[in-house]
């Protein structure tokens, strides 16, 4: 089928400015549109693709967004392996590994590079024919995670480098969240009350090993390449990063060359404050002979290089005063034991506030009102407390009380057994109310924009809204009259409450915050049952029988729907309209043999792709999990097949290899 001319050309059109684009912001620091302007460019490449999906090609822009959730991810050996490295931890210890290089390589004059050590996660990536092939994590160093899919979708990356690479280009580098984006994240979870996230390292670990990829692309990561494992034809680790900046590549221009040990620590001492004013979180600096012959010969121990060694700064603290511990409750009803402190700077920002995280945790450290705490911020953006100054305590100090009350409602908590939170269980204690209505609207729930924090603490206030049914019977006449509102923002606000009634119940069950029942966990029990009133009738043995759902879950699911006040909840929900149902593809396939058949896809096939495989499953009604499972139906294994295969041949679990795949897609 011939595409129009015009078609054709607009899409190349468009991609090549897009990666213009990418580049000016990401790598130049100088854009020259607005996101807005950059979102419309994208938005017309994508209806352009979807309108002839045969030109859609790898390195398109469009791949950045991200696409269906997969099932898990395929273990990678690393070639060759990804090295720590050693630490320093003062400047002494950096003139000591100098000297100590030195007396490996007497006779050499010796140099370095060093660079800023961005604290994220470390990354392998494979450039084939200049096209971005695969990307690895570090894993043990040995094997790793493929996490391809979620890697294509760094717009710093490109996903076809410019210049001349080498037809096979393996790279390292760092994955990482700029404080700005982490912030804003932080921000909306605030809104949406969900536990805020720690810190931007540990929220890019979590991201990229998220089984939805468009997920991934809304936490806009970043991404930074250092080393190049592949030959480049180049004499010095300075010149292969040169190199790969000609690539199109993203390397940070912060790095330096230093003749000696005293060039290193003016490079340390320069960047320990100066790395506060940087867009991303930096815990150190990396310091590497320059000579790549040199870092031949001085080779590597068993864990890292001997040719670089890594300085870290040391975490930043600050000392002050606990004036009062007060006590959270959030939307499970878990309560949060926080420590109310006297204003002090610590890393930029004046705190006041310290989660003391749980009772556990607050009686190991035995925090006091009226004690001298010492407080760490390091890379965490919610400070902790580190330790007591027991030479500075009372004498009429007298340890925090575990509550026994709740308070805000004054119900009696509970501990449930095996669990460290005490909990309030008073389903209408007004701070649950509060927390259950704001996880009621959030985006991956019933997605009610326009609902945030403040206008639902006006609404309960008002005593307009008591709990998230009651959202379903607000007025127009009752909206418009209330500070800040008029006409138009009220028949807003209701028009989105109307648009949530046609969620999927996939959203739904999320947004009903049934215990351990996250986003997947939502969609596998929408997927399977695609009617509450089915899931509601379903028994434990039932729940279990699905993949994914153990017994806590199962068990969970059945205390939520044999609540009273759950059930009721549920029929007011259902008189408002609200849909419970989930829709179905018309285009799976209900008749086939492999229909509600788990498969499990280990190994390379060598006639269609991995996710070719999984969509073509899908469409004849069956699953493709990413795990083998006592529950596993069938296990397709191609080229190099590893531990699933070994797990499925130990568990009896029927095997078959590529051609009789074929057969049975083509004859179903």
């Amino acid at each position: 089928m011939s595409q129009p001319t015009s078609d054709v050309q607009r899409i190349m059109s468009l991609r090549s400015e897009l990666e213009r684009h990418n580049r000016l912001y990401y790598q130049a620091a100088q854009p020259e549109i607005s996101d807005q302007q950059f979102d419309a460019l994208m938005h017309e490449l994508i209806e352009l693709e979807q309108r002839h999906p045969e030109l859609v090609s790898p390195d398109s822009p469009s791949q950045r967004v991200g696409g269906d959730p997969v099932e898990g991810f395929e273990q990678v050996a690393h070639d060759p392996p990804m090295l720590s490295l050693d630490n320093s931890y003062n400047l002494e210890e950096v003139s000591e590994w100098v000297a100590r290089v030195q007396r490996q390589v007497p006779d050499e004059a010796l140099s370095y590079i060093a660079e800023l050590k961005l604290d994220g996660v470390s990354i392998s990536l494979l450039y084939e024919d200049g096209l971005l092939a695969q990307a690895v994590t570090r894993g043990n160093g040995s094997f790793g995670d493929d996490v391809t899919s979620n890697v294509r979708t760094l717009r710093s990356l490109p996903l076809r480098l410019s210049g001349k690479p080498p037809a096979r280009l393996v790279l390292r580098g760092e994955i990482f969240m700029p404080w700005t984006v982490f912030e804003a994240l932080n921000q909306r979870r605030q809104e949406e009350g969900q536990p805020l996230y720690a810190n931007p390292r540990n929220t890019t670990a979590g991201t990229i090993r998220l089984l939805d990829s468009r997920e991934v692309a809304r936490r806009q990561l970043e991404i930074a390449v250092y080393q190049s494992a592949s030959e480049l034809g180049v004499d010095t680790h300075g010149k292969i990063l040169e190199r790969l900046t000609e690539f199109g590549l993203p390397v940070r221009s912060q790095w330096s060359r230093c003749a000696d040990v005293d060039a290193l620590r003016d490079y340390i001492d320069g960047w320990r404050l100066a790395r506060k004013d940087l867009p991303f979180e930096t815990d150190g600096v990396v310091i590497k002979v320059d000579s790549l012959r040199l870092q031949q010969e001085l080779g590597n121990t068993s864990k890292a290089p001997r040719w670089a060694v890594a300085y870290k700064f040391a975490a930043e603290q600050a000392q002050t005063k606990v004036l009062g511990i007060s006590v959270q409750v959030g939307r499970t009803g878990a309560l949060t034991p926080v420590a109310e402190l006297e204003p002090v700077l610590l890393a930029g920002t004046t705190v006041k506030r310290a989660t003391l995280h749980n009772y556990e945790d607050l009686a190991r450290k035995d925090v006091r009102v009226g004690d001298t705490v010492l407080l760490e911020k390091g890379g965490d953006i919610i400070p902790k407390v580190v330790e007591v100054d027991l030479t500075l305590r009372r004498e009429d100090s007298e340890p925090f009380e575990l509550p026994s009350h709740c308070p805000v409602c004054n119900s009696p908590v509970v501990r449930f057994e095996g669990e460290v939170a005490l909990r309030c269980i008073n389903p209408v204690c007004p701070a649950i109310v509060r927390e259950t209505l704001s996880h009621f609207v959030s985006r991956n729930a019933m997605d009610i924009e326009g609902l945030g924090d403040k206008l639902i603490d006006q609404l309960l206030r008002e005593r307009l809204i008591v709990d998230v049914t009651s959202l379903y019977r607000l007025r127009q006449e009752d909206l418009e009259i209330l500070d800040g509102w008029g006409s138009k923002s009220a028949e807003n606000v209701l028009a989105e409450i109307d648009k949530s009634k046609g969620r999927t119940l996939a959203n739904l069950l999320f947004a009903l915050g049934i215990r351990f029942v996250g986003v997947r966990v939502a969609k596998i029990l929408a997927e399977h049952f695609r009617h509450l009133d089915r899931l509601i009738a379903a028994s434990p043995e039932e729940l279990q029988a699905i993949d994914e759902i153990g017994p806590k879950v199962a068990a969970s699911i059945r205390l939520f729907f044999e609540d009273p006040h759950q059930s009721q909840r549920i029929e007011a929900l259902r008189a408002a309209g609200v849909s419970f149902e989930q829709p179905g593809d018309d285009s799976v396939r209900s008749d086939s043999v492999l229909s509600g058949k788990t498969l499990v896809l280990t190994g390379t096939l060598a006639s269609l792709s991995r996710s070719e495989a999984k969509q073509r499953l899908e469409a004849l009604g069956a699953r493709v999990s990413g795990s083998v499972s006592k529950k596993t139906d069938l296990v397709v294994a191609g080229e190099s097949a590893g531990s699933k295969l070994t797990k499925a041949q130990d568990l009896g679990i029927e095997v078959i290899d590529e051609a009789r795949l074929l057969q049975l897609l083509a004859d179903p």
